[in-house]
C-alpha cells in the first residue's frame, strides 16, 4: 500500500461523493416539497424524523444479519467474539457493522435534531439523507476489502448525509439567536 496513493484516491472519491450529496441534497429540497407536505408541528416533525431513520436501522438489522450469519457458517468465528478475532471473512462484515452503528448513530441524531428546529421544506433532507445513507452503505461495503481509498466514496456519501442535517440544523439554530 502507497499512503500518497491511497490518500490521493481518498481525496478523488471524496470529492465525487460531496458533487452527489450536493446534487441529491439540492434535488430533494427543490422538489420533494412540490409533491410532499412535510410536516409544520414539532411533535408531527419528530415523528417523521424518526419514520425517515427507518433506512438507517434496516441497514443496522442487514450489517447484525451479515455477521450473525457469517459467524454461524464459520468453524473459526461460530465461538464468538470473545473466543478470538475473527477469521478475515468475518473481519470485514464486523468492521461493516461497527462503521454502520457508528454512522446510524449520527444520521438519526441529526434527523432528530433538524426536525426539532425545521419544518417543511427543510424536512426534505431527511429523505436526501436516507436515500445518500443507503447509497454510501452499499458502496462502502462493496469496496471495502479493497482498501481505504476505494471505501472512501461509500464512508464520505454516508458521513456527508448526516452533516448535511447538522450543518442545516446548526444555520437555522445560530439564525434563531440573532433574530433570524
Amino acid at each position: 500500500m502507497n499512503l500518497e496513493t491511497e490518500q490521493r484516491q481518498i481525496r478523488k472519491q471524496s470529492i465525487q461523493a460531496i458533487l452527489l450529496c450536493a446534487a441529491v441534497s439540492v434535488g430533494c429540497a427543490v422538489f420533494l416539497p412540490k409533491f410532499v407536505t412535510f410536516p409544520t408541528e414539532v411533535g408531527a416533525r419528530l415523528a417523521f424524523a424518526i419514520q425517515t431513520s427507518a433506512v438507517q436501522f434496516a441497514v443496522v438489522v442487514v450489517a447484525v444479519r451479515l455477521v450473525s450469519s457469517a459467524r454461524y457458517r464459520s468453524a473459526a468465528d461460530i465461538g464468538g467474539a470473545a473466543k478470538g478475532p475473527p477469521s478475515p471473512e468475518l473481519a470485514v462484515k464486523v468492521a461493516f457493522l461497527q462503521n454502520t452503528l457508528e454512522q446510524a448513530f449520527l444520521g438519526v441524531g441529526a434527523h432528530l435534531l433538524l426536525a426539532s428546529v425545521a419544518g417543511g421544506r427543510w424536512l426534505a433532507l431527511l429523505i436526501a439523507s436516507d436515500v445518500l445513507f443507503a447509497i454510501g452503505r452499499l458502496s462502502f461495503y462493496r469496496c471495502y476489502s479493497d482498501g481505504a481509498g476505494a471505501r472512501a466514496f461509500g464512508m464520505a456519501t454516508t458521513a456527508l448525509a448526516a452533516l448535511t442535517c447538522y450543518l442545516a440544523a446548526s444555520a437555522l439554530l445560530i439564525g434563531r439567536l440573532f433574530g433570524g
